[in-house]
């Protein structure tokens, strides 16, 4: 039986998923990413992912916030350049985090 296809998205909003997400960069070649953590701020969802592989300006112990936006109709990944929002999204993963007590410095 073939496997059924999820999307990114998909996989990011299934919570049983521990698979890597599979997302492609502007040359059209496959990135990995590890899920760290979905964030709701508002009316919106930021994924926090951080590169499974060495990645061209993002640091070993960094990782990339993304937005779920909808654009032509279909729920897209899409990077937060605003580092204010990117700010927001990281104070609200660690607030999370200490709900769940794990210590956060």
């Amino acid at each position: 039986m073939a496997e059924e296809f999820l999307s990114p998205i998909d996989m990011l909003l299934d919570e049983n998923n521990t698979e890597n997400i599979k997302l492609y960069n502007e040359e059209n070649q496959e990135v990995e990413f590890e899920q760290i953590a979905l964030v709701p701020i508002e009316n919106k969802t930021y994924a926090i992912l951080k590169p499974a592989q060495a990645m061209e300006g993002v640091a070993d112990d960094e990782a990339i916030v993304f937005v779920i936006d909808e654009i032509d109709d279909e729920d897209c990944l899409v990077i937060v350049e605003d580092d204010a929002i990117v700010d927001q999204v990281f104070e609200e993963y660690y607030k999370m985090l200490k709900e769940e007590g794990v210590d956060v410095e």
